[in-house]
């Protein structure tokens, strides 16, 4: 038998949490249970996340506590790369929220299955949680644990921003109250908020966070999907939040040569040290990636472009089965004009 198996032996899967059917566990982790739930009233799949049954005690009144204040923060957002939040309640001795069903896989399981993103695809995906970041920013949200297992993929390129478990925002609780596997302890007792690996240096010392926190994950989860590595890396965690508070990264030009010029500068200004010398604004950072997004499909158009080009030629050339050589050259010639125009902007942006 499996731990989770063994876990689950332990105690009887409700049938029915408020007025929701329960179908199936869909998963768990150190604090919370996730079950697939059905909307009678309504019709539809919801996913029903409590604490974990093997809580007991001050432990899950910490958990339920936080899955109220949770629902109350990201409730205030709609947007459609924000998991939506349906219901939340406590009925029957169990607290709970209800939120949107989604299918897919979290965008850290598929970056530690080996899948890789194209330098195109990594920022259409970073353009839409900058436009969810805005969204929640003007709202008094800042979610403070953006990483990849916290971005839902439904599909290749619709990312969806979940779990604002330490989010800051209106009505929170106080930062003693977080989830304990939020929680990151250093050697010398210090206790801080967040994920180390996407921390902002600003959370790794330990000091006052703003929206500012939330830009500089987004840099770092870019950072990944780009070079396929983290921005840092260390035996400990004491020694990772150093490196995350003092240390530069590389370019993610110079990790992966692939990575154009203009979108590595991007991630750098998101992943500046220093709060002031980053995007302002999620705003900001979406339009810079929107403007690289708009080069590289004018480029692949050129690019295009070029092939019919050739193609043309060589079709023309096969129609008369007597060249003209000049035609052809020429046509061949243009093609390489245009494919090199194309090779650069793709490259240097």
């Amino acid at each position: 038998m499996s731990a989770t198996a063994s876990s689950r032996s332990h105690y009887s899967e409700p049938h029915r949490i408020g007025r929701f059917s329960i179908a199936h566990e869909l998963g768990r982790g150190t604090t919370g249970c996730v079950y697939l739930g059905h909307d009678t009233v309504v019709g539809r799949d919801v996913a029903i996340k409590t604490a974990n049954p093997r809580l007991s005690g001050s432990d899950k009144a910490r958990c339920e506590r936080q899955l109220i204040n949770e629902a109350r923060i990201a409730g205030r957002l709609s947007h459609p790369n924000i998991v939506t939040i349906y219901d939340a309640s406590s009925e029957g001795g169990v607290t709970y929220v209800a939120m949107e069903y989604l299918q897919g896989h979290t965008l850290a399981r598929l970056l530690d299955g080996g899948r890789r993103y194209p330098a195109h695809e990594a920022a259409s995906i970073g353009w839409r949680i900058a436009g969810a970041l805005e969204h929640a920013h003007r709202r008094g949200v800042v979610h403070r644990d953006l990483k990849p297992a916290n971005i839902y993929m439904v599909n290749d390129l619709q990312p969806k921003l979940i779990d604002f478990g330490i989010a800051r925002g209106p009505n929170r609780l106080p930062d003693d109250e977080v989830r304990p596997d939020e929680v990151v302890t250093l050697m010398a007792g210090e206790q801080l908020l967040g994920t180390p690996n996407y921390m902002s240096p600003e959370q790794a010392r330990g000091e006052p966070v703003d929206a500012r926190t939330d830009i500089y994950s987004l840099g770092a989860v870019m950072y990944e999907m780009l070079t396929g590595c983290k921005p840092f890396q260390a035996q400990s965690a004491d020694k990772l939040l150093q490196q995350i508070a003092y240390k530069a990264p590389r370019a993610p030009h110079e990790v992966n040569p692939e990575v154009p010029m203009s979108l590595s500068r991007v991630v750098l200004q998101a992943m500046s040290k220093r709060p002031e010398k980053r995007y302002q604004s999620a705003e900001r950072m979406a339009l810079d990636i929107r403007r690289y997004l708009l080069k590289e499909r004018r480029a692949r158009r050129r690019l295009n472009l070029a092939v019919d080009a050739a193609v043309q030629a060589a079709e023309r050339d096969e129609d008369t089965r007597a060249p003209d050589r000049r035609l052809l050259l020429a046509g061949l010639a243009a093609a390489a004009v245009l494919l090199a125009a194309a090779a650069a902007v793709l490259k240097f942006g």
